[in-house]
């Protein structure tokens, strides 16, 4: 059975699968991870942890990569 998780992007409800990481929910959400110094929009670029493209805020700490968290119950992440 395929279980799913409530979390929330930019104040938006968002069902995920479980085991999913926080930056595939946000992509999922059509969100952008942030907006860069020049006003670019970015997205998860490495997977891997390295490039911090793919940095939100999740419950109220910034600058977390997305890439390398698990979603949670509950969970409210914010993108910049």
């Amino acid at each position: 059975m395929h279980r799913t998780i409530a979390i929330s992007v930019n104040g938006t409800p968002l069902e995920v699968p479980s085991g999913a990481t926080v930056a595939a929910a946000v992509l999922q959400a059509g969100a952008t991870s942030r907006v860069s110094v020049r006003g670019e929009p970015r997205q998860p670029l490495c997977g891997m942890g390295i490039c911090y493209e793919c940095r939100v805020e999740i419950d109220g700490r910034p600058h977390q990569r997305s890439c390398q968290i698990l979603c949670l119950p509950g969970m409210q992440v914010t993108t910049e």
